[in-house]
């Protein structure tokens, strides 16, 4: 088995992380402590193509293997993760149209995409269904030649700078199971009754907004209904949400990566006792320990990216982002323990990944949840180990 990028990947991989450590790395910190949105650094993913990464080449994007596309998000969230957020549900949201849209639907909003010049997301959370998608309650009922949207959407990142939102609503309230009365519709920014109401205000994750949508009597033409066939949002969705799995894994190696990186560099520079702390064995075991788990998140987070491109993979992508999840967590910490006081001061780069590592384990899936996914996939049959 060959655990080895490419020379295509690698050559890749610099571009991007030259990227990251000149335009991203010197002003994240100031950035997130500010507030302040990273419109800079959007401009340089555009002049990447990094909007286009999901996008078929024929639409002008990238188009790129899975393997490729969590290099992306590891690179990024190695230097700021909510960076990689403002990419990740765009490119979710693109995938979705590349795969599920009508021939309509691409021409309309794909190229837009690719460039950047559009932007889009995912309207999927409420305020009393996150994980569980068959609880939402926004419907969209057929009237003449519109669909007339109600409800409303928490936690949906780029939703102020969205050009078209995919949003999943019920087209049919009483089907059972709930699944085959749920549709994606896309709601195109300025519609009347489509209304942003709030920044909700995080923890971490800065830089990208998560917002608060009100859908009031919106009027949307039935030629948005995405593949033109009502009952087929859920499988839509959650095919989506295996490359999301990906991007979740792969960020959450880029922010344990840069703990690990924080961790080594601090212990080989303070001294104590007249000495590098890192001559000490309890500083030693911790980076090993960091170091370890490290790299077997990246290669599960690549493995589960690899059969992310065979087919249908939600086994292999659950283990690499309940993996992966968990070890940024314990490098965030670690890191911070071994900076003592100084990790829990604003003035590091480990309190805001200490700040940013919890919301792994809990978007795309809860961890929990997804252990269940994992194991009905092992009972199926779909996933193998050994």
């Amino acid at each position: 088995m060959d655990f080895t990028l490419t020379e295509e990947q690698q050559d890749f991989r610099r571009v991007l992380r030259s990227f990251v450590e000149k335009e991203i790395i010197p002003v994240a910190r100031d950035y997130e402590h500010e507030g302040r949105y990273p419109t800079e650094i959007v401009e340089g993913l555009k002049d990447l193509g990094l909007f286009g990464i999901t996008v078929p080449e024929e639409y002008g994007g990238l188009d790129l293997d899975p393997v490729s596309f969590a290099l992306v998000f590891e690179e990024l969230a190695r230097g700021w993760m909510g960076v990689a957020g403002i990419l990740g549900s765009h490119s979710l949201s693109c995938r979705m149209i590349a795969v599920h849209g009508t021939e309509e639907q691409r021409q309309t909003y794909l190229p837009g995409l690719a460039t950047g010049e559009m932007r889009t997301g995912l309207g999927l959370t409420e305020p009393g269904a996150g994980t569980d998608m068959q609880g939402i309650l926004t419907t969209a009922r057929l009237e003449g030649d519109h669909y007339v949207l109600n409800g409303s959407k928490m936690w949906i990142t780029n939703a102020r700078y969205a050009s078209v939102l995919p949003v999943i609503v019920k087209t049919d309230p009483s089907a059972t199971p709930a699944h085959k009365g749920m549709s994606v519709i896309l709601v195109e920014a300025g519609t009347p009754g489509f209304e942003v109401l709030k920044d909700i205000d995080k923890l971490g994750y800065k830089g990208p907004e998560s917002c608060e949508l009100l859908l009031d009597n919106v009027r949307v033409p039935q030629e948005n209904l995405l593949g033109g066939v009502e009952g087929t949002g859920m499988q839509q969705t959650l095919s989506a949400l295996e490359w999301g799995r990906v991007n979740i894994a792969a960020r959450s190696v880029g922010v344990g990566q840069r703990a690990y990186e924080e961790a080594l560099r601090y212990s080989q520079e303070r001294e104590a006792f007249d000495q590098p702390i890192s001559a000490f064995q309890a500083i030693q075991l911790k980076l090993a320990s960091v170091a370890t788990n490290l790299q077997a998140a990246r290669l599960m987070t690549y493995w589960a990216a690899s059969a992310v491109r065979e087919g249908r993979a939600d086994g292999e992508t659950g283990m690499a982002k309940i993996f992966a999840s968990e070890m940024a967590l314990d490098a965030a910490i670690d890191s911070m323990k071994v900076h003592g006081g100084y990790g829990y001061s604003k003035e590091y780069e480990v309190e805001r990944l200490y700040r940013d590592a919890p919301l792994m384990s809990i978007g795309e899936g809860t961890n929990d949840v997804l252990r269940t996914v994992v194991a009905k996939s092992l009972l199926a049959g779909r996933t193998a180990v050994g």
